[in-house]
This record gives C-alpha cells, sequence and structure tokens, in this order.
C-alpha cells in the first residue's frame, strides 16, 4: 500500500484535509498519516472536534505555535523530517500558505520525497504577506500543483512553471465540499442563531483578524467606523480575534456592535447561512460566503480570489469607511443566483485521483 504525510497546522486546513481524508478512506490504495504542528493552538483542536467532523485524529502533534517565523519554520523542519525519516512515505500533502504549508514542503523535498500542494497558484502580487512568501516557495518546490480556479492555473504559467518536470492541474477548491457536506449538519450540531437571538438576513456577519488592519491604528478605525454605521441599520455580529481584541483595547476604540467570542466550524457555517452578507479581511470567508450565496465585501487592498470580484460577488474596499458603507447598500440592493461554477465540483476525489497516479510512477 501507498503512503502519504498529510501535514495540518490551522483549523481551515483541518477543515479541507478532511474532504482528502473520507476519500481516502472511502479508497483502499492509500494510507494516511496525519501530522497537526500546532501552529494555530486553538482549545477547540480537541478530541470533540475531531470525532463531530469525522477527522482522523493526527498521528503526531508537534505543538509548535507562539513563536517567529524563522523560529516556528525552523522548528517545524526539523520535526518533520525526524517524522518523514519514521513514515518513509510515497508523498507529502501540504494545503495553503501556512508556516506549516513550507516547513512541510521543504522537509518533504530535501528528502527527495514528491511534494502535492492543494490550493497552488493563489497570488495576493503583495509579498510584504509571509502568505505570499510561503505559496511561491511551496509551489516552486512541488510536484503536484492542485489549482482551485483557472486563474491560479494562468498565474503558474505566467510565473513560467510550464517549464518545470511538474504536474499543475485544476482541480477546483476542495474548502467546496467541506461546506456541501458540514452544511448537512451544521444545523444540528451549533445553535448559535437560537443563542444569539439572530433573525434569518437581518444581520450582517463580519471578521477583521489581518496584522495590516489590526496593527494599523487608521485603518482599524476606518473599517468599525464602517461596521458601527451599518449597525445603526443592520445588526453587524463580530467573532473577535485575540488580536483585534488586543489593538482595539490599545486604540481604546468601542465600536457599537455586537462582539461575540470566537466560534467553531459548525457555528460559523450558521452564521454564513443565516447572514444578509459578509464583511471580511481573511482569505478562506471570501469563497465560503459564496458557498452560502452572500456577498462579501473584502476589507483588504487584494484578494487571491479575484474571480468572485470579477463575477460581481464581491468587492475589495480597503479600509475605507465610505466604500465599505456604499458596497454595503449596493449589495443589498443586488440579486444574484450564485450559480457560476467557479469552483469545480467533487474536488475531493479529482485530488485524490491526481495524486494516486503521482505515486504510482
Amino acid at each position: 500500500m501507498k503512503k502519504i504525510v498529510t501535514i495540518l497546522g490551522a483549523r481551515p486546513q483541518f477543515v479541507k484535509g478532511a474532504v482528502l481524508s473520507r476519500v481516502i478512506q472511502k479508497h483502499t490504495e492509500i494510507e494516511e498519516v496525519i501530522v497537526h504542528t500546532g501552529q494555530h493552538f486553538d482549545a477547540n483542536m480537541s478530541a470533540v472536534f475531531f470525532d463531530e467532523m469525522q477527522i482522523p485524529k493526527p498521528k503526531y502533534n508537534l505543538n509548535i505555535n507562539g513563536l517567529s517565523h524563522g523560529a516556528m519554520t525552523g522548528q517545524m523542519l526539523e520535526k518533520i523530517e525526524e517524522i518523514l525519516l519514521i513514515e518513509k512515505p510515497n508523498a507529502v500533502v501540504v494545503y495553503g500558505d501556512t508556516n506549516s504549508t513550507l516547513a512541510g514542503a521543504l522537509a518533504a523535498k530535501k528528502l527527495h520525497i514528491k511534494v502535492v500542494h492543494i490550493e497552488a497558484g493563489l497570488r495576493s502580487f503583495n509579498m510584504q504577506m509571509p502568505e505570499e512568501v510561503n505559496r511561491i516557495l511551496t509551489d516552486r518546490i512541488g510536484n503536484l500543483l492542485s489549482c482551485p480556479t483557472e486563474i491560479a492555473v494562468s498565474n503558474l504559467k505566467n510565473e513560467g512553471f510550464d517549464n518545470f518536470d511538474i504536474f499543475i492541474e485544476k482541480h477546483g477548491d476542495i474548502m467546496k465540499d467541506a461546506v456541501e457536506f458540514y452544511s448537512k449538519s451544521s444545523e444540528d450540531k451549533s445553535t448559535i442563531i437560537k443563542d444569539l437571538g439572530l433573525e434569518k438576513n437581518k444581520f450582517v456577519l463580519a471578521t477583521i483578524h489581518r496584522q495590516e488592519n489590526t496593527d494599523d491604528k487608521e485603518k482599524l478605525t476606518g473599517i468599525f467606523s464602517a461596521l458601527e454605521k451599518i449597525n445603526a441599520s443592520k445588526k453587524v455580529v463580530l467573532p473577535l480575534h485575540p488580536r483585534t481584541k488586543k489593538m482595539l483595547d490599545q486604540y481604546k476604540l468601542k465600536p457599537n456592535i455586537t462582539f461575540i467570542n470566537p466560534v467553531g466550524y459548525f457555528s460559523m457555517l450558521e452564521l454564513l447561512k443565516n447572514c444578509s452578507l459578509v464583511i471580511t479581511d481573511s482569505g478562506g470567508l471570501q469563497k465560503e460566503a459564496f458557498f452560502n450565496k452572500k456577498f462579501c465585501i473584502i476589507a483588504r487592498e487584494e484578494t487571491e480570489w479575484k474571480e468572485l470580484v470579477d463575477n460581481g460577488y464581491a468587492a475589495i474596499t480597503g479600509a475605507s469607511t465610505e466604500k465599505i458603507e456604499s458596497y454595503f447598500q449596493q449589495f443589498l440592493r443586488t440579486t444574484k443566483d450564485f450559480k457560476e461554477p467557479l469552483y469545480g465540483e467533487n474536488v475531493g476525489e479529482k485530488i485524490y485521483q491526481s495524486i494516486l497516479k503521482l505515486i504510482k510512477e
């Protein structure tokens, strides 16, 4: 039997990894060993989380977190290398753009183990973002680059990846499979809508956590001024990230909106399903808004998911109070069916078949 080692470090990666794990379990040709680096330590990342989400528990938990980028990536590289020498896999699978992603890819490549990068080809074209550095370097040393969109494929071709001895394939977005699968049970798993006394389509869901926003007083003030103004006509609900809370306190900002504690995946799905619109600086939430047929205001200067903007499902506003307010009003008046096939179908199965082909060569 062939073997892969999957490197995961953040909750979104576990959700995406769960899709591929279910496909692997359905077949019998591959054994999967899961490594959790511990990059994003989360009390909710417990046995209950894995049981509820039907995710195989990690064989290894490295508990590496709370360090600088260099120290974190270096420690992960060392520990993952030790695991790969023990497990001797045919390939290592990494997701997205975290330090865990880069460390897993580097450890594998230096041991001449094939690298599968899921969510390859995404670009913000902002080299100030550590995520941009991680994803570019991981793509460059990958053997199978699984792209979620045609734009991602084009990015790789524009960077000359056609000249490398690798496989570039457009499989679609694996998060779409996850949202479709877990949405069926999220209402049974979470009572957040009832607990908060929310009504369907009567509130806006917001998340703000990126360092480029939180650590800039002018930007943070601009975003929360917009949220406060929107809240006057439609309730704004914001799960408060610890970094955002710290900086709001530091800047002595006390916006009049509804703050709640960070929520689990099922609760976030319920908030997405029931809100009227999303305002965020998150990457993944932009797509999850689309999957749940919600317009999205992106409080950043760029997005990796350009097709959402190009097709009128999202708008980039940066931290501008006026732009956020303007697009909020515009999207409330806009109707679209969200049926454009931007992110594919049956993505996990397609990725599985490509991995199988890669490791059988």
